[in-house]
């Protein structure tokens, strides 16, 4: 895995909806094996800056240059209960498309995944009867099954409680231990101070 090289780069990027513009000539780029929290004001382009370093959505203008497989984390994710999904089920997918993957591995990195991100016991459960806390974790491992090297993640302390926002916080820094970076949209007050970097955004433009 590189290492000299920023692990997503975004240069002179733009995004706007309309006539309304979200991003103005954004410059930012996130390193292997660090934490950046994305911070600023509602409506400042923050989720609209994860989607595009993700891959969601394409630039109007400027360019994305990623260096890994990214894995995009939402705020909020349900399943269809017409569809009824377990946690394996979820972490499962991460590794559809893996080319020349067999069962046995395939069962491998599941349980790896689930284990890393504390869900083991959980793996039976329907997925949509889990804590919002959980279900940010579920999505974490599917990452990590699909081994993905980048995350990208939206808010994931939105609506958690203090134990819950910690052990997120602990699972995120261990994936930049193990190399990976990580990149997350913020208004937590402590996932900010525990950053290894900050970019603040306001208006559409970065502030620091």
């Amino acid at each position: 895995m590189p290492t000299s090289n920023p692990a997503v780069r975004a240069l002179n990027l733009s995004y706007s909806f309309g006539a309304h513009p979200v991003l103005q000539g954004v410059n930012v780029e996130f390193r292997w094996g660090t934490v950046s929290v994305i911070a600023g004001p509602n409506g400042a382009g923050k989720s609209t800056l994860i989607e595009l370093l993700a891959g969601v959505r394409s630039p109007q203008a400027g360019t994305v240059e990623r260096t890994g497989d990214v894995a995009l984390v939402v705020q909020r994710t349900a399943a269809p209960d017409a569809l009824p999904l377990t946690v394996q089920d979820i972490v499962t997918m991460g590794t559809w498309g893996a080319a020349g993957l067999n069962a046995p591995e395939r069962r491998r990195r599941v349980a790896e995944a689930l284990d890393r991100v504390q869900l083991t016991y959980l793996a039976g459960s329907p997925f949509n009867n889990l804590s919002g806390g959980q279900r940010q974790r579920a999505l974490l491992a599917q990452g990590i099954a699909r081994q993905a090297r980048i995350f990208v993640l939206d808010e994931p302390a939105a609506g958690l409680d203090a134990d819950s926002r910690a052990r997120t916080r602990a699972m995120l820094a261990e994936e930049a231990r193990r190399g990976a970076a990580v990149a997350c949209v913020s208004h937590d007050d402590e996932s900010i101070a525990a950053a290894d970097h900050v970019i603040t955004l306001n208006g559409g433009r970065v502030l620091s």
